[in-house]
């Protein structure tokens, strides 16, 4: 899943993008409210982690942008621990969370995964197909009780399926949201991390459909 941070902290964009990334997750950072607003409106988020007090443009303008302009992307505002009226107008404006400065990484972390779950219409963190399990918290995969070690783009590649459980999801798609901002787009690498998955967790998980992409059909 691929996350914007808009935070202009160097210290704690770099603490946030290093939890997440730890996590499979894939992460472009924005350093002002001029570039958030252009990468939140041009390329394909999961969501936004978006501080309020950004140079140049600050984040409930930016906000009040992206809506305006039909950007549905969730978003989770940082604020100031004696911001609430900025709380108020961010949520009037369209966030969907928000996490009050100084915050523990770990709730950062929770914050998103449940983010990402609603976005999905899911409650439940753990993904389930056959006899394939996998544990967003952790991003444990287990197959038929046993972990299978994969790596993180295999990870990406996997997650962002079961997320979209049901859906076809073609190559081009994959790539945007498992490579970061001028990353290597290459969308022909995507059928080889999908091959390596069918090798590593059954060939019946992810069907194929031939010219258009590939599909998770079903996920408890």
């Amino acid at each position: 899943m691929r996350i914007l941070v808009a935070e202009d902290e160097q210290v704690i964009a770099q603490q946030i993008k290093n939890v997440l990334t730890s996590e499979g997750r894939v992460v472009d950072i924005a350093r002002d409210g001029t570039e958030a607003q252009f990468l939140g409106e041009t390329e394909p988020y999961d969501m936004i982690i978006l501080d309020i007090g950004l140079p140049h443009r600050d984040g409930i303008t930016v906000l009040k942008h992206w809506r305006g302009n039909g950007v549905q992307t969730p978003v989770m505002l940082l604020t100031a621990r004696d911001g609430w009226s900025e709380r108020v107008d961010g949520l009037d404006a369209g966030a969907d969370d928000y996490l009050v400065k100084p915050f523990h990484m770990p709730e950062l972390s929770a914050r998103v995964r449940a983010m990402i779950r609603r976005q999905a219409g899911r409650a439940s963190p753990v993904f389930s197909k056959d006899n394939v399990m996998f544990d967003t918290r952790s991003n444990q995969v287990l197959v038929s009780g046993v972990p299978a070690s994969l790596t993180s783009q295999e990870i990406a590649v996997l997650s962002y399926l079961f997320h979209n459980a049901g859906r076809l999801v073609s190559r081009m798609e994959l790539s945007e949201h498992i490579y970061q901002y001028d990353g290597d787009r290459d969308s022909n690498t995507i059928a080889v991390f999908v091959n390596r998955l069918r090798k590593k967790l059954g060939t019946e998980l992810i069907e194929t459909v031939r010219g258009r992409g590939y599909v998770i059909k079903a996920a408890a």
